[in-house]
């Protein structure tokens, strides 16, 4: 029997189905690549073969997806000095308007009429489990894929992409930390197609575990655990944050409640503007903070931790001074901003602070000789212990924020920008973020699952 989920899967799988046109512009392109890359391969000093891999290898990929990735695999015994050389040179022999990129070595990247193409070298080595570089596998995944993915399965994965896309949970880089295409495909693998993944999905209780080769009794940490099947000393979904697997859950309860072509589409925000923002702000009635600076230039897969870890850093230090942080998010463009919402707007002039017991002599002896003579109020005894009420260090955020990141716990990259100048931005002057964040700001202003 159909029921309406059945029939809203139907149209989206015709919806996410590359069309023939498009299907055979693909294959010649990618003909015409292999014919570049082979001349370029004869002009070079090593014996080196080339394979196509990715989603657009395997017939996981979306209609408009323009990628083509190129693997240029070479001997084992060969040098990574020469293997990055010669690599390079072969990726500009046939991509001569191409750029270097760099991944854990570098590469080409470029267009190739009208598709971008990534040509990647990497050693030619026997398994995944003799991997020189960590790109070794990935000619590795497309064999395995490619022997167990039939049409109907490469379309549920297409199905699966959309999804995550539209949830926001894809992509396996470290700003989203979501969901690869490999962990996708081997997901709809496992369970056997998209509504059967979903459906099983909606019940995970984490830490989740999947072993497609029976690979043994390695373990993980990670709220989610799919044993590479070529490599079983490696999680596929170790980068997925446990926030993107509770999403996934979620939207996947949503959508078998409620089948809808609206769980198929993203969301788009729409820009804040200063006067948006301030409006939210005093609805809010918080105090924001921010702290801008120089973001520093680095790709996101090494900027975004960073910025992570100064987030929370700086969070602990405004809980721990009794500022009450209510929310936070991290921005970067040209500048970097930490963002956070505060409870509490002003702490008193004075804290309490608690000594020992009275009963513990030698403690109680030396806590209350400390602050016998200190400028505070006491000691005094308030049920059992000595007890001070001392002049507080900081007031306000900002006096916290004004007097440096001393001892806060910062991403290296992140530290030298703060070092370099910082602004703190208090109340009033927070809406002007907008400015350049008023897309980020629209989304964090209306937060969903």
């Amino acid at each position: 029997m159909t029921d309406a989920l059945d029939t809203l899967l139907a149209r989206v799988r015709e919806r996410v189905t590359p069309d023939g046109d498009e299907r055979a512009r693909l294959d010649a392109a990618t003909a015409r690549l292999d014919e570049r890359v082979a001349a370029a391969i004869d002009d070079c000093p090593v014996a080196a073969d080339t394979l196509h891999v990715g989603s657009t290898a395997r017939g996981t990929w979306l209609p408009g997806d323009r990628d083509i990735d190129l693997f240029v695999r070479f001997p084992p015994d060969l040098p990574r000095a020469e293997l990055e050389q010669y690599g390079l040179a072969i990726g500009h022999a046939v991509l001569p308007d191409g750029h270097e990129e760099y991944a854990e070595h570098p590469y080409v990247t470029g267009e190739f009429e009208g598709f971008a193409v990534d040509l990647v070298p990497c050693y030619r080595v026997e398994s995944a489990t003799a991997i020189r570089s960590a790109v070794d596998r990935t000619p590795f995944h497309t064999r395995y894929l490619a022997a167990r993915l039939d049409d109907a399965l490469a379309t549920d994965v297409r199905v699966a992409k959309r999804f995550l896309t539209a949830i926001g949970v894809y992509g396996s880089d470290l700003r989203t930390r979501g969901f690869s295409g490999y962990l996708t495909e081997l997901l709809v693998l496992e369970h056997g197609g998209f509504r059967e993944l979903v459906t099983a999905a909606a019940d995970w209780q984490p830490p989740v575990r999947f072993d497609p080769e029976n690979h043994g009794t390695r373990r993980f940490d990670d709220p989610l655990v799919v044993i590479d099947p070529t490599d079983p000393e490696r999680n596929v979904a170790a980068v997925l944050s446990a926030t993107n697997l509770a999403r996934f859950q979620h939207h996947a309860r949503r959508l078998l409640a409620d089948p809808d072509d609206d769980r198929f589409a993203p969301r788009s925000a729409t820009a804040l503007s200063s006067a948006d923002v301030r409006r939210e702000l005093d609805r809010r009635g918080t105090t924001p903070v921010a702290i801008r600076f120089d973001a520093p230039a680095l790709v996101d897969d090494q900027l975004y931790p960073q910025l992570e870890k100064s987030l929370a850093g700086v969070r602990t230090a405004l809980d721990d001074h009794g500022f009450d942080v209510l929310r936070s998010r991290a921005f970067a463009d040209r500048a970097g901003v930490l963002l956070y919402e505060l409870a509490v707007a002003e702490r008193p002039a004075v804290e309490r602070h608690e000594g020992p017991p009275v009963s513990a002599r030698e403690h109680a002896d030396r806590f209350y000789e400390t602050y016998a003579t200190a400028d505070c109020d006491g000691p005094f005894v308030d049920g059992d212990r000595y007890v001070v009420e001392r002049e507080r260090d900081y007031r306000t955020a900002d006096d916290l924020l004004a007097d440096g990141f001393d001892g806060i716990a910062l991403g290296t990259d992140i530290e030298r920008a703060i070092d370099d100048g910082y602004s703190v931005l208090v109340g009033d002057d927070v809406p002007a973020l907008a400015d350049e964040f008023g897309t980020d700001l629209a989304d964090y202003f209306s937060p969903s699952p």
